[in-house]
């Protein structure tokens, strides 16, 4: 099959994606699209079903859960990608760190490569025990590349040296793995709120301010993995990407579900611009009324465009590509030839999409990711004593 022909595919299976997404969102109109929202609507019938038999199973252990003999705290959501979770589970996972805990954090590595099928099935025929999960930092150095770890956990194994990144679709077998090999006492599993198999001691659930639930709907004709009646298993609910303005209807749908969780308030804060494949740094006021392109593949680009706009920068070029879109060579070129022909100053795309980018471009026009941190604002201090509250107030409990 020719080059041109595989480009000509995934363009379709990418519009057909973000069809699909804006009839989610109610972005589009038309017969056609009640059409197809009425034939997604029959399959979040039967999405709902299987998510609330499986929840049931575990709970009256018909399916058995895992104990690992350490602290394992969850972190989720009940939605589909955009809450802000990974620069909360980087935060977490770094105060732990300098309380004296030996963290690791576990991910399913979505969209890393996966094990051939014929390696799987080679194993199944010959009784062959699994393969070790994949190690992405080892504490001292990063081992795997995003291609191989998945964005997030690459992302996360570069930001927080001296915390173990394991990958594996069975975080039960990377739990033990890391607990034997690197001697953990706390486990962090990154978007683990509907991974029943590993006993864990807190739930740490996100829910993001501006679109907390979507359409109320599950998948695939909502953005719920879960009805919202199931944030009751959460410990804690972080509200994220708020404005810190109260939003007592947000707040009493929680309480609704929930009444015991507590509740923190955080927001996402663009700190500084990162040079890709690159040392330098640029101060966040670098942006004002420079013209610049932005290019991203994650769940809510709105989110990160408004961020570079309210710093003062004027997006004259803008491209959107799917969420955990792998880039290609071709699609980088055309938008740094898009820059250079525009004449613009710089070229910024997201830290998770430049965990995607692996190969250094030759361009005119310097390609910078914004770095963005959590900040609490409403229900603790800081972040700090929200972990001290979190984490270590029960500690002699859940050892």
């Amino acid at each position: 099959m020719g080059k041109k022909r595989i480009f000509r595919i995934k363009e379709h299976l990418d519009s057909f994606g973000q069809f699909t997404v804006d009839v989610i969102y109610g972005h589009r109109e038309g017969p056609w699209v009640n059409v197809f929202a009425a034939f997604l609507k029959s399959l979040s019938y039967l999405f709902t079903g299987i998510v609330k038999l499986r929840l049931w199973l575990y709970q009256n252990r018909v399916y058995h859960n895992h104990h690992l003999g350490c602290m394992v705290i969850v972190v989720g959501n009940l939605t589909v990608g955009g809450t802000g979770k990974t620069p909360v589970v980087e935060r977490l996972a770094r105060n732990l760190q300098e309380r004296g805990r030996k963290v690791a954090i576990l991910s399913r590595g979505y969209k890393s490569r996966k094990e051939p099928f014929y390696k799987k099935y080679w194993r199944y025929i010959t009784h062959k025990e699994a393969d070790p999960p994949k190690i992405v930092s080892n504490g001292k150095e990063v081992l795997l590349d995003s291609s191989m770890a998945g964005d997030e956990p690459y992302m996360l194994a570069m930001n927080l040296p001296g915390v173990y990144v394991l990958v594996d679709k069975d975080r039960v077998k990377a739990g033990a793995y890391a607990i034997k090999h690197f001697g953990v006492d706390t486990i962090v599993l990154d978007d683990g709120f509907q991974y029943f198999k590993l006993k864990d001691h807190l739930q740490l659930l996100m829910v993001d301010k501006n679109n907390p639930f979507g359409n109320g709907n599950l998948l695939p004709r909502g953005i719920l993995r879960e009805p919202i009646s199931h944030m009751k298993r959460a410990s804690y609910v972080f509200i994220t990407k708020s404005d810190g303005i109260p939003d007592p209807d947000l707040e009493a749908t929680i309480r609704i579900h929930n009444p015991d969780a507590e509740i923190i308030e955080c927001t996402h804060r663009p700190k500084f611009l990162k040079q890709i494949h690159g040392e330098d740094k640029k101060p966040l006021d670098w942006l004002k009324d420079k013209k610049i392109a932005a290019f991203s593949g994650i769940a809510v680009p709105e989110s990160f465009e408004n961020f570079l706009s309210e710093l003062g920068a004027e997006i004259c070029f803008r491209k959107r590509f799917m969420d955990h879109h792998n880039f290609d060579g071709d699609e980088l070129i055309d938008i740094i030839e898009a820059a250079e022909t525009q004449q613009l100053e710089m070229i910024v795309t997201t830290e998770k999409d430049a965990a995607r980018i692996r190969n250094r471009l030759p361009s005119a026009v310097p390609l910078y990711y914004l770095r963005v941190e959590v900040e609490i604002l409403n229900g603790v201090k800081d972040f700090e004593e929200a972990v001290s509250r979190i984490c270590f107030e029960k500690r002699g409990r859940m050892r």
